[in-house]
C-alpha cells in the first residue's frame, strides 16, 4: 500500500514542476503529515525530493531526476483508454488503474505536454445518463467487471420473468446504456450469447477457470444487433393516428425514432388538409396513450377503437377545466 503511494508520489512529482503539501495529499488521499513524512522516506531511499519552505513553497524533484517506473501494466492500459469516462471507471473499480495509467503518460511526456490530461479533461466530459434520473451503480458490478477483464467465468442467479434463475456464463463485455449497466455473456460450455442487465442479478461468483474468447465476437456490433432486435420484439401492437405537419415533425421524439422514420415513410400522401394517416407500431395501447399525449391536439386517434376512447375522455376532461 505505502509503496504504491511513493510510486505515486514520484511520478506526480515528475509530471509538475512542484506541487504543495496540501495539493500532494489531496492527490494522494491521506494527510499532509503523512506527505511529509513520505517525502523523508524518498529522500532516504535516494529520490531527490527537495522541499521548498514558505509560504510559496512545495516539493519537487531536483536534478533532472527521471524514473524508470513509467511502463504500463494491462490493466492500466486497458483502463487509460477508458478514462473519457470517468464515471463508469469509477463504478467498474477501475479509478485507481486509469489514475496510475494516466500519471505513467504524464511521466514520460515532455514537459511542454504535461497538461494534455487536464487541458483534455476542461474540453470534454461524457454525462452517459438520461436527465432527469438518477442512476444507480449496481452492487454486483465491480465484480462481473473483474470477471469481462480477467476471462473468467462466473456463477450468476438472475431475476428473471419466471423468477430467478442461476447460470454459469463466460462475461465478453460490459454495455453503459443511459445509466445502465448490462453484460453481454455467453451460456457456458458453447451456449448462446445473450445480454443481461446487471442490477437483476442477485449474487455472482467468480471461479477460478478461465474461459477461450471468440476472437470474432464483435461487442458494439452484437449489441447494436440486440438493440434493435430488443426495440421490434416490443412492439407488439398497433395503432392508426392523423397527424397534422406539427405532429408529424414531433412524433419521433414522443415515440421510437426508427419506428416514427418507418411509419411516416410508408404513409400516403397527405390529405388536402394536410393532415397524414399513419400506422404506427406501439409496445401497448396504455403506453401509446402516454406517449401521443405529448402531441396534443396534434394527433387523432383512428383506431383502436378503446385508445380512442381514452382519448376523448381526456379532450372531455380538458374541455371541463379550460372550457368557459
Amino acid at each position: 500500500m505505502r509503496a504504491a503511494r511513493l510510486i505515486k508520489m514520484v511520478l506526480l512529482l515528475q509530471s509538475r514542476p512542484s506541487m504543495t503539501a496540501a495539493e500532494l495529499a489531496r492527490e494522494l488521499e491521506v494527510s499532509e503529515r503523512t506527505v511529509t513524512r513520505d517525502a523523508q522516506a524518498l529522500s532516504e531511499a535516494g529520490v531527490p525530493v527537495y522541499a521548498d519552505r514558505g509560504r510559496a513553497g512545495g516539493y519537487r524533484l531536483i536534478g533532472g531526476y527521471r524514473t524508470r517506473l513509467t511502463g504500463l501494466a494491462r490493466s492500466e492500459a486497458e483502463a487509460l483508454f477508458l478514462s473519457g469516462v470517468p464515471g463508469a471507471l469509477r463504478e467498474m473499480g477501475l479509478e485507481d488503474a486509469a489514475s496510475a495509467a494516466r500519471l505513467k503518460v504524464s511521466a514520460a511526456l515532455l514537459p511542454s505536454l504535461r497538461d494534455a490530461s487536464r487541458t483534455s479533461a476542461q474540453r470534454f466530459h461524457l454525462d452517459a445518463p438520461n436527465w432527469f434520473t438518477e442512476p444507480k451503480s449496481p452492487e454486483l458490478l465491480p465484480g462481473v467487471a473483474d470477471a469481462v477483464w480477467d476471462d473468467r467465468r462466473v456463477t450468476a442467479r438472475y431475476r428473471g420473468r419466471e423468477g430467478e434463475v442461476e447460470r454459469e456464463l463466460e462475461p465478453y463485455g460490459l454495455v453503459l446504456k443511459a445509466g445502465v449497466w448490462y453484460v453481454c455473456a455467453r451460456v457456458a460450455d458453447g451456449g448462446s450469447f445473450r445480454v443481461y442487465r446487471i442490477d437483476r442479478f442477485t449474487a455472482v461468483t467468480a471461479g477460478e477457470a478461465r474461459f477461450e474468447r471468440d476472437e470474432e465476437f464483435d461487442l458494439p456490433g452484437f449489441w447494436a444487433e440486440r438493440a434493435e432486435q430488443f426495440a421490434r420484439s416490443i412492439l407488439r401492437a398497433e395503432v392508426v393516428v392523423r397527424l397534422s405537419g406539427d405532429g408529424v415533425r414531433r412524433l419521433p421524439y414522443v415515440v421510437d425514432p426508427a419506428s416514427a422514420r418507418e411509419a411516416l415513410a410508408a404513409a400516403e400522401a397527405a390529405h388536402e388538409d394536410g393532415w397524414l394517416t399513419v400506422t404506427l407500431p406501439v409496445e401497448s395501447e396504455q403506453i401509446a396513450h402516454t406517449q401521443l399525449s405529448g402531441l396534443g391536439p396534434e394527433v387523432e386517434v383512428l383506431a383502436p377503437e378503446g385508445l380512442r376512447a381514452r382519448f376523448a375522455e381526456d379532450a372531455r376532461r380538458l374541455g371541463r377545466l379550460y372550457g368557459t
